[in-house]
């Protein structure tokens, strides 16, 4: 038991030792790679999580990725429904669905600015590109895998469309919707830095191009850390969200 509690532990340190001893050796070639060696980069953060701007970055960092969630949500829930539910719109739209899921988010960042223009618009129209799609098709495995006799039942007692798809089917795929939602969580994070290299003043995108012209590689450095900690964050929050629904 405290062996298992040690070794994530081990295994960070071993990291870090790794990190000092690649820092190190770059220091050899290029000196500005002392900048990016552990002490450095723990002394810039401890500066940041001490001030305000980082937080102000990373509140708005989670803004846009809450917009982004709920849009991909509020898309995809319904067509994942209507993709399980209707064979004959599953069969005209999954080599559509397909298709654009394996197109990169990235590759809209042009054309997305100049259609919406620059700011939070073209940001939130990536994350919610990028997150849809393992919503959509998580919802519609759901419905496909749903219990018939449910929705025979349903049928028998006169129930409506709506309290069909509102009190049956919702609550029968939402382990599904919730496995959606996690792997919607990891892309949109993926994403986030770069989109939010599109023009906007804050962000943790922003901040990362912003130190990079400042010359600042320390606090480069500590918000890479940052970034990897809060989207470790999310992702443990959306495990134990569903963990927490199949075993309710």
């Amino acid at each position: 038991m405290a062996l298992n509690l040690l070794l994530p532990f081990i295994g960070l340190l071993a990291a870090a030792l790794l990190w000092a001893a690649g820092a190190g050796w770059l220091t050899g070639v290029t000196p500005v790679a002392t900048a990016f060696a552990p002490l450095a980069t723990g002394e810039a953060l401890l500066q940041l999580v001490q001030g305000r701007d980082l937080w102000e970055h990373v509140l708005m960092s989670l803004q846009r990725v809450a917009v982004g969630l709920v849009i991909a949500l509020v898309l995809g829930i319904p067509l994942g429904v209507l993709t399980g539910l209707s064979p004959l719109f599953s069969r005209t739209t999954t080599p559509l669905f397909q298709f654009a899921r394996m197109i990169s988010p990235l590759s809209w960042m042009p054309i997305a600015v100049m259609v919406l223009g620059v700011g939070d618009a073209p940001v939130y129209f990536l994350l919610a590109f990028a997150a849809v799609w393992p919503i959509l098709l998580n919802t519609a495995s759901g419905v496909a895998q749903l219990d018939r006799n449910w929705l025979l039942l349903a049928r028998s007692l006169s129930a409506t469309r709506r309290e069909t798809i509102v009190h049956v089917i919702l609550p029968g795929i939402t382990a599904h919707i919730l496995t959606g939602v996690r792997l919607a969580i990891g892309i949109i994070w993926i994403v986030l830095v770069p989109a939010e290299m599109l023009g906007v003043s804050a962000g943790l995108g922003y901040f990362i191009l912003d130190s990079r012209d400042r010359l600042a590689y320390s606090d480069l450095m500590a918000a890479i850390l940052v970034i990897g900690f809060l989207g470790y964050l999310l992702d443990h929050l959306a495990r134990s969200l569903h963990r927490r629904w199949l075993h309710a």
